[in-house]
């Protein structure tokens, strides 16, 4: 939902047309009104009765059109936006380290088959939805151990999943804690912000504080999905049969509710599994939104400008300068503007005499983007970094790695090398490489285009 506390205007300036156009409103009302004209010369009792009009109810004026199209123009103009835009090299899909509780309570069998069994079919569902984007695979019980790094092939991700059980811990018992570290360690290097989730059937009380220390210093948001019930089961035994106590009689472990409601106290988001996939759709979407909540927060993204909203209400108040007697003189310098610029409706819009009426150089290249028309785009874009995005998806290597020199973050550094590198200027990538990673230490992705740079030609760089 959007942010509107975070309400703004790009151009500010403009919005000095609001009471410029109140002014105007009130001047002509002044000079307009009958009453007011003859107040002096006519008897106040007499006034009212030899004045036409004077008793006519309010009606909608020409001024009043003015007016109106002035104030909602010059806020459209302004620039409202209240969020940021993603980086065009950003992922869409925020990455995700799962954390399988495989301690022996998950054996038992309040929950059919097992607790364990059903959460690996509750990860089979999530990757389902994610359709694809990069997740990571931890097991943990008394120690925790990385099954598998980021990857995007669920097939991959299956086979090490259906592997693991709870006899394969090395040890007993149950450490959330490592895991978390661990966690941490996989997301360390990724561009975006990620989500660790724990899917487990409880998580001890006296660990909720490590957890809130957790979210107060990282941008990686803590998921639980509880598998379990209050009243718990009996723990099935690996070699078969049911866990039991020295006197017999069969364990039973339940949900750990107290340490459950102290991690939502903390803020961790955490919800029980369903019957149906409804749980694993709330942790998809919770997933998703803070991802684009940290995005939000972004100080270098561009702010989206939404002034384009209003355009519908003014060319629909527009249309009232057609009625009988509405005439607008200088409505006639706009349709003389429109002809002159020899643009038909279908190539308007590639004419920047035509566009530049209506759209920023920045709106002009986003449409042409979006549209695929990649060499267009980079010529009418302004920033630096949408235009070289532009001009390398249109294989134009030259004009990107012009317009990605003029940006000085790591993400511009980055994308020069990449653009030096199709150019096979080879020093030259490897150079802007190491500013992306000065700017950043440990970015996997430039660490590991330099390192293919520099095997592609030892012999010149070593």
């Amino acid at each position: 939902m959007p942010d509107f506390a975070e309400l703004h205007f790009l151009r500010p300036d403009w919005l000095w047309v609001v009471p410029a156009a109140l002014l105007l409103w009130l001047v002509i009302r002044l000079r307009t009104d009958s009453v007011r004209q003859w107040r002096k010369v006519i008897a106040p009792h007499l006034l009212p009765h030899l004045t036409v009009g004077a008793g006519d109810r309010w009606r909608f004026r020409p001024i009043h059109l003015v007016v109106a199209v002035l104030v909602l123009g010059s806020l459209a103009v302004a620039g409202p936006t209240w969020e940021r835009e993603a980086s065009p090299f950003a992922e869409d899909t925020a990455p995700l380290v799962i954390a399988l509780d495989v301690s022996r309570s998950m054996n038992a069998v309040d929950v059919q088959p097992t607790r364990l069994e059903r959460a690996k079919q509750k990860v089979r569902d999530l990757l389902e939805l994610r359709s694809g984007a990069r997740t990571a695979l931890i097991a943990y019980a008394g120690s925790a151990h990385a099954v598998l790094p980021l990857c995007d092939d669920p097939t991959v991700f299956e086979t090490y999943l259906a592997a693991v059980e709870t006899g394969l811990m090395p040890v007993k018992g149950k450490d959330p804690l490592a895991a978390l570290e661990l966690a941490e360690d996989l997301l360390a290097d990724e561009p975006t912000a990620g989500s660790i989730l724990f899917l487990t059937d409880g998580i001890a009380e006296e660990h909720a504080s490590a957890f809130a220390d957790h979210a107060g210093r990282s941008d990686d948001e803590v998921l639980v999905l509880a598998v379990g019930t209050r009243e718990g089961g009996p723990v099935r035994a690996s070699e078969g049969g049911f866990e039991t106590d020295s006197a017999g009689r069969r364990l039973v472990a339940s949900l750990d509710v107290p340490g459950l409601e102290a991690m939502r106290a903390g803020g961790a988001f955490v919800a029980g599994v369903t019957v149906d996939d409804a749980d694993v759709g709330r942790v998809q979407r919770r997933i998703q939104s803070h991802l684009q909540q940290v995005q939000q927060q972004d100080e270098t993204a561009r702010w989206k400008d939404r002034g384009y909203w209003l355009v519908g209400p003014v060319a629909f108040l527009c249309l009232l300068w057609f009625r009988r007697g509405w005439t607008v003189r200088w409505s006639a310098v706009v349709l003389a503007l429109v002809v002159s610029t020899g643009c038909s409706s279908s190539d308007g819009e590639r004419d920047p005499r035509f566009a530049d009426l209506w759209w920023t150089p920045d709106q002009q290249g986003r449409r042409l983007f979006e549209r695929g028309e990649y060499s267009l785009a980079g010529e009418r874009f302004a920033d630096p970094m949408w235009a070289g995005t532009a001009h390398y998806r249109a294989g134009a290597w030259d004009s990107a790695v012009d317009s990605f020199s003029r940006v000085a973050t790591a993400e511009g550094a980055f994308n020069l090398g990449n653009a030096y590198a199709q150019l096979s200027s080879w020093e030259e990538a490897v150079a802007a490489y190491d500013a992306a990673i000065a700017e950043r230490p440990g970015w996997a992705e430039a660490i590991a285009n330099r390192d293919a740079v520099l095997a592609m030609i030892p012999q010149q760089l070593e």
